[in-house]
């Protein structure tokens, strides 16, 4: 249940347009529900502001439809990583108008609600190969309330293409970048601008790059100011975190 959905239900309470009891009887399904294989987080939304996120990766079709069932019926925002084009298909059979990023590997449904999506976020990633990470980033910040903005193929190897967009790095107000191989990209962008920089590093690379290890290390060395760093092809944590300060900034705006 949404917030708005729990005032709802107050206010008919309050005015007597629901009894106790029909109350108590929704209000006792709110904290979670145990599906035996997943106990489902409802009151995450009230705490933090958006729902449990189903992790699709490890779980098989038919657990993640169950879930995204018993979201659905809780009229909560449905979000799911490392999805599969099977666990879309069947999560379609449920909600037509889901959809599916196949780079990224999301599945989306947006609640209902209107919102007025904030502007602000900018993802970059260094390469081509980069982008399924950028894309799960992008997909995040976006079902959470956010129009984002992406800059890709602006690597090192060429840094004339980022630096031909510097007016775009500038006015944003937190940048997720999103680089493999050697990851020198945050700290290039971090030494550019004065946002808030999130870097993801990637598993692209050859042998020495150690499946995202060596982009990793880099990036926490990074001598930049204003570098922060999520785990390898983590651009869930990176999209999630983007969100939560373009929203404290847009909020004192």
């Amino acid at each position: 249940m949404n917030p708005e959905k729990l005032k709802t239900l107050l206010t008919e309470v309050q005015q007597s347009q629901t009894s106790i009891d029909d109350a108590l009887d929704v209000l006792r399904r709110l904290p979670f529900e145990d599906l035996g294989f997943s106990k489902i987080d409802f009151h995450r939304q009230l705490r933090q502001g958006f729902p449990e996120v189903i992790f699709c990766q490890g779980k098989t079709v038919d657990q993640v439809t169950e879930i995204a069932k018993r979201l659905l019926e809780a009229d909560q925002p449905l979000f799911a990583t490392r999805a599969t084009i099977e666990m879309y298909q069947a999560i379609a059979q449920l909600a037509p108008i889901a959809t599916f990023n196949e780079a990224g590997r999301t599945i989306s449904l947006p609640s209902n609600q209107p919102t007025l999506l904030k502007e602000g976020i900018l993802v970059v990633s260094a390469g081509t190969s980069d982008i399924p990470v950028a894309e799960e980033a992008v997909e995040t910040a976006t079902i959470l309330g956010n129009k984002v903005e992406r800059l890709y193929d602006v690597g090192v190897a060429g840094i004339h293409r980022l630096l031909g967009n510097y007016e775009q790095l500038a006015e944003a107000n937190v940048v997720v970048v999103v680089a493999g191989m050697e990851g020198a990209l945050a700290s290039v962008v971090g030494g550019l601008i004065d946002k808030p920089v999130i870097a993801v590093p990637t598993s692209i690379g050859y042998g020495a790059s150690f499946s995202g290890v060596a982009a990793l290390l880099a990036m926490l060395n990074s001598c930049a100011s204003g570098v922060s760093v999520v785990n390898i092809d983590n651009g869930f944590g990176a999209g999630y975190s983007a969100a939560l300060i373009n929203r404290q900034i847009t909020d004192e705006k």
